[in-house]
């Protein structure tokens, strides 16, 4: 299903192509295939459980190094953003307590001078928690996504075999 949804939509030649063509770009950064888009989801959501700023240029740093879909990867990494980021990083700061083993500070305020008076208790865990969710939870989403990826695929050719049985029984 998913497949056939980017197929129908990438096989025309259209600006993205002739602008790949210009600048001489390989067009693996927008090949629309199991393991291109799995591998953006990976980087988008490596990058983007990292709290840091310019995440975007992170996921562009990273595609000399390893092939996979940009747009995926860069709208992955738009999970993360303003209204998600606080619950996240939490998220991430209790893990990384618990994982440490720590109790974590209970009167949190949100405001920036006790963010400033506490970055030495926060820093680790939260770096920590960060660590696990970047490395394990977005690889786990990675072999989750090609297990669906090919599951549906399977399914798609099941489908076909038995419309095709169904067929040629109708035509004997």
């Amino acid at each position: 299903m998913i497949r056939k949804a980017f197929k129908k939509k990438s096989s025309q030649k259209s600006k993205i192509d002739t602008f790949l063509e210009k600048y001489h770009l390989p067009k693996g950064y927008l090949s629309v295939n199991r393991r291109m888009i799995t591998r953006g989801v990976l980087i988008g959501l490596f990058w983007g459980f990292i709290p840091m700023p310019m995440q975007m240029l992170a996921v562009m740093a990273t595609t000399p190094f390893i092939r996979f879909n940009v747009p995926i990867a860069i709208s992955m990494v738009w999970l993360s953003n303003p209204v998600t980021m606080p619950p996240m990083y939490y998220m991430e700061y209790l893990t990384g307590n618990f994982i440490l083993g720590r109790e974590g500070i209970s009167n949190i305020e949100l405001t920036l001078d006790w963010f400033t008076s506490h970055m030495g208790d926060i820093f680790v865990p939260l770096y920590v928690g960060t660590a696990f969710y970047s490395i394990v939870i977005s690889t786990l989403i990675y072999f989750v996504l090609n297990w669906l990826w090919i599951k549906s695929v399977k399914s798609e050719k099941h489908q076909r075999e038995k419309e095709r049985r169904e067929r040629r029984k109708k035509e004997n």
